[in-house]
């Protein structure tokens, strides 16, 4: 799926720059040199430049103050040839990440994490939105995993996927409950689910007494063990009694770098008035 959605992006980057002369620009930005991040980012590029998109990266040293990259994220959104703006987090720790996301204009937000991208959400206007719910809906869709009426519960509430993530499955009329530290019999209300997306940050926190039976469940979560990769959700044991489930890794990891390039491409149509597919 995620390969055919990157194929979607390519021929629409060239039809873009026949079209318009104009070609999209993604300007990634890290901060520091974390192994992590670096990896991600190492993704993100390639998978711009497979699609025909300009790579536009930038990278700061670790100790980089907080008007350094305030400066250049002002370069980057002045910039004409930059469609879109990702800054890789987390960011050093004398760093004001909130404040950082603040200087992208919304229109150039393609992970939608400013205030105004999550505003429009919020109100179910257009907008840019976070990569990984999205990847998530289009998993759903691909699998013709029914969610108008359908019980979702979504496990995690952060601002990058698991509040976005109940928005979304909320436009699509389901009845969704939202899971977090403090909710009282976990379990029992992931067995209510037909739709379980779990994005806790707690490896294996899911198993499968926590999942109806047939019920689509969809992981988000990824950690690194003594075993390898693995999930929020315990894979061997949920498979038994999931009807559909995604893996850890290969699952919504790529979907989530396929729906950059979407959000990259969205952002510089709009920017160039080029017309959608």
């Amino acid at each position: 799926m995620a390969r055919r959605v990157r194929d979607e992006v390519a021929a629409g980057v060239a039809a873009m720059a026949e079209t318009t002369g104009m070609t999209p620009g993604l300007a990634t930005v890290l901060i520091g040199a974390d192994p992590a991040s670096e990896v991600y980012v190492r993704n993100k590029r390639r998978a711009c430049v497979a699609a025909g998109m300009r790579d536009l990266h930038r990278q700061l040293p670790a100790e980089a103050s907080q008007a350094q990259v305030t400066d250049l994220i002002d370069e980057l959104a002045a910039a004409d040839e930059v469609s879109g703006i990702l800054v890789q987090l987390p960011a050093p720790a004398q760093l004001d990440a909130e404040a950082i996301l603040a200087r992208i204009p919304p229109a150039k937000d393609v992970d939608g994490l400013t205030i105004a991208n999550a505003g429009l959400l919020a109100q179910g206007r257009p907008g840019l939105r976070p990569c990984t719910p999205s990847g998530v809906i289009r998993l759903l869709d691909e699998y013709a995993v029914a969610l108008e009426g359908a019980q979702a519960v979504v496990v995690g509430r952060s601002v990058l996927v698991g509040k976005p993530m109940a928005q979304l499955l909320l436009e699509r009329n389901a009845t969704v409950t939202v899971c977090h530290s403090r909710t009282r019999d976990l379990a029992g209300i992931c067995r209510s689910a037909d739709v379980l997306v779990v994005a806790a940050g707690v490896p294996g926190i899911i198993d499968g007494d926590a999942v109806r039976p047939g019920a689509t469940v969809i992981d988000v979560g990824i950690h690194r063990g003594e075993r390898g990769l693995r999930g929020d959700v315990d894979y061997d044991k949920a498979a038994e009694v999931a009807g559909l489930i995604t893996p850890v890794p290969g699952g919504v990891g790529p979907m989530t770098i396929a729906m950059l390039l979407v959000n990259t491409l969205a952002a510089a149509r709009a920017r160039h008035g080029a017309d959608q597919p």
